[in-house]
């Protein structure tokens, strides 16, 4: 096995599973309905490894961002399908009229035509929350006319509204039990990185609160977009009471605060001194918020994706859990993304 300081492995929370991206590739595990563990490989090439640009500061952020948001939503997608689809004794009688309509009309594409209408309604969700409803607050508090003060009003605005949505979801069960899964996540790049055995014992003891997650991202995003919102008023003073360019000015300079805080986030998880704590605190303290202490079930869930990823152990499609190691997987008959 490679050296821990030479390798660096994210992850992702999935419904009922975790996934890893190591080297060698993206590694997806699902708990079953059965209660077994599904490991799956995927060989995937991103933009970085195909142009030089796509990997260059300031550009790899927004690229980087883009790409995992799609490649994550189609795994979530997969795994909602596996770990939630009928078994073959399944009532269809326990279907609502709406699963039963779109099965009849749609078919097998049925969860694609979910996932386009939840990413629709998701889109105009966030537009509404965090970037409409921040700004009509500012001018309700501090009237209509010109006030450097507005953008950051706005970005305050932005925070509590995320803080307390992530809060609210965090108290729904399949939500909590997702973020089960972040936990374990975390704990076992934390039980990887200490360099100690990928044990449920030794993930265990890990912390759940880790610098290079996502939630740590978005925050300070949150954050960065405060002070860029700021500067550009100042630079271009009457450009926020214009409501319709506002929020395409705010739509175009998404991309560097995006580009700027991966790179903090990159900074802080290489270099750790009182500067790079005081950016990663306010994303660690989230993160009480968006992982959870797992079970041994689902702790286990995390060490089987993460040892595929590291090339510890084969993909194993449809693989019992403790069943003997003699016994050949099925072949796995799915196309892996690219």
């Amino acid at each position: 096995m490679a050296d821990n300081k030479q390798i660096t492995v994210g992850g992702q929370a999935l419904i009922e599973g975790v996934m890893m991206n190591g080297p060698e590739g993206v590694a997806v595990a699902l708990r079953l309905p059965d209660g077994r563990i599904e490991t799956q490989l995927k060989k995937v090439t991103m933009l970085r490894d195909k142009y030089k640009f796509a990997a260059l500061p300031f550009i790899r952020g927004p690229v980087n961002f883009i790409e995992q948001m799609i490649f994550g939503y189609k795994c979530m997608m997969e795994s909602v399908e596996k770990t939630t689809a009928l078994d073959e004794d399944g009532d269809p009688e326990d279907m609502s009229k709406l699963d039963k309509w779109l099965s009849e009309h749609f078919g097998p594409k049925m969860m694609s035509v979910i996932g386009v209408i939840s990413g629709i309604l998701g889109f105009a969700l966030a537009f509404f929350l965090f970037m409409w409803l921040p700004s009509a607050v500012a001018d309700l508090i501090l009237g209509s006319g010109e006030n450097a003060i507005k953008p950051a009003i706005e970005g305050v605005m932005r925070i509590i509204i995320f803080v307390g949505y992530m809060w609210a979801v965090s108290n729904m069960k399949d939500i909590k039990r997702l973020f089960k899964y972040h936990g374990a996540e975390h704990k076992s790049i934390f039980c990887y990185e200490s360099g100690l055995e990928l044990t449920v014992e030794n993930v265990r003891k890990q912390q759940r609160f880790h610098p290079r997650c996502g939630t740590s991202f978005i925050f300070l995003m949150l954050i960065i977009g405060i002070i860029i919102s700021t500067v550009t008023v100042l630079i271009f003073p009457g450009v926020r009471e214009h409501k319709a360019l506002w929020m395409c000015i705010k739509l175009l300079i998404f991309p560097i605060i995006m580009s700027v805080g991966y790179e903090l986030i990159r900074l802080s998880s290489r270099h750790v001194n009182l500067c790079t704590r005081i950016l990663s605190a306010p994303g660690l303290w989230m993160q009480r918020i968006t992982t959870k202490e797992p079970e041994d079930d689902i702790i286990e869930v995390g060490i089987a994706s993460l040892k595929v990823a590291l090339g510890m152990e084969q993909e194993n499609i449809n693989d019992p859990v403790g069943t003997d190691e003699t016994a050949e997987p099925e072949e796995d008959t799915d196309n892996d993304d690219q």
